[in-house]
């Protein structure tokens, strides 16, 4: 039977999210942002991509493109509760529902044309999580993950479109390569350079000769440039929280220690999230005393998986929680009030240097491992990593 696969996506969430909350601000360039000079823009409209702005572009840089452009800054909350809001619409219909982030989703509907016909009852699903949120969305059903997703950047905004099975070379052949999900732009340089710049030449290429030039991914790759693209539609869940605990051999009462070994914890738990895609909004530490009496403390916290962020408030809340002069055998930390959501598009006050630096640590660190990069105060008592759990993957 062949596979029905269905990728969507909120056209312009954070923008459409922004317009519903404010009609002054249709129609308008329009740029989701940090509202310090050194910002990023983390999403942009239409409008004000006529004028060359687009996501990842320092604030700076975006304002002189298009003077007129109007910033806003991303409330990342109001953010998360559409998109869940979003979620829930389309698995009350949708048989097997995979959430990508938190604007994207594949559908697995295999089997559904006996019954209703699978594009005209996913063109009915869009529209009725339009209806029920007020937000845009587009849709490509193909035969694959692959597919569909190439085929929804296509179809934007506000777009639908089908590729059925003997369709899909054509459909890819013209495109350029940088369509492929997961080329990054080192890889697309390489292939550049050689003169492989359309998904039909890459496609066409000995697949030993691409592993040779790239490496591992290269047979990957080739099987997207080829449409080829057997991954399941994941079942969705949504996790709740991540956390971790040391128990000491010896209780200690050695503050100045424990605030070190709390630095290596936070850079552990902080890595997971950027890994896996997603972004707090409530710190928990938790205590036990030698007498094992057991104590936590909250706090809520912009959305965020970045150490520099969490290791203040992580230290302040230890700060409140210690309270006895005694010595403990157990500390712990909790992330909870997760969101889908990455590093580079959702911290909104931060510079493009700060994301470069998270994004070559993480790169470093998924090459090396884990201990290749850390601060010195959290490589000084460095936490122990699961290594059955090594490396974080989606």
């Amino acid at each position: 039977m062949e596979r029905k696969i269905v990728h969507t996506d909120l056209d312009t969430f954070f923008v459409s999210c922004a317009r519903k909350e404010n009609s002054q601000l249709n129609g308008i360039p329009l740029i989701i942002a940090g509202t310090s000079g050194r910002g990023v823009v983390s999403s942009c409209s239409y409008e004000a991509r006529v004028f060359g702005v687009r996501s990842g572009m320092p604030t700076s840089m975006a304002l002189r493109l298009c003077p007129q452009v109007k910033v806003v800054k991303g409330d990342m909350e109001y953010f998360s509760k559409m998109s869940h809001l979003v979620t829930e619409v389309i698995q009350s219909k949708a048989p097997l529902v995979e959430k990508a982030s938190i604007d994207e989703f594949y559908l697995d509907i295999t089997g559904m044309d006996k019954f209703f016909g699978c594009y005209k009852w996913t063109h009915e699903l869009i529209e009725l999580v339009t209806k029920e949120t007020g937000l845009p969305m587009s849709f490509a059903l193909s035969v694959n993950k692959t597919v569909s997703k190439i085929g929804t950047g296509e179809a934007k905004p506000v777009g639908r479109l089908e590729i059925k099975e003997d369709n899909v070379r054509p459909f890819l052949n013209p495109l350029p390569i940088q369509k492929i999900p997961m080329l990054g732009d080192v890889t697309f340089q390489l292939l550049s350079r050689v003169g492989i710049r359309t998904i039909q030449t890459l496609s066409e290429m000995p697949v030993n000769v691409l592993q040779q030039m790239i490496g591992k991914n290269g047979i990957e790759i080739w099987k997207k440039a080829n449409g080829i693209d057997n991954n399941p539609v994941e079942p969705y869940s949504e996790r709740k929280s991540i956390s971790t605990e040391t128990t000491f051999e010896e209780d200690t009462i050695d503050v100045s220690k424990l605030r070190l070994l709390f630095v290596g914890m936070i850079e552990k738990l902080a890595f997971q999230l950027r890994s896996e895609e997603w972004l707090t909004s409530i710190v928990s530490v938790k205590i036990r005393y030698s007498n094992f009496d057991t104590e936590q403390k909250q706090s809520k916290i912009a959305y965020t998986s970045c150490d520099h962020m969490l290791i203040p408030k992580v230290t302040e809340l230890f700060d409140k929680v210690y309270t006895r002069r005694m010595s403990l055998r157990l500390i712990g930390i909790r992330f909870s009030g997760l969101v889908r959501g990455t590093y580079q598009i959702n911290m909104f006050e931060d510079t493009t240097e700060m994301m470069s630096l998270y994004q070559a640590i993480d790169k470093m660190k998924n090459r090396f491992g884990f201990d290749s990069v850390m601060r010195c105060a959290g490589a000084e008592m460095k936490p122990k990593i699961d290594k059955k759990k090594w490396p974080y993957k989606k």
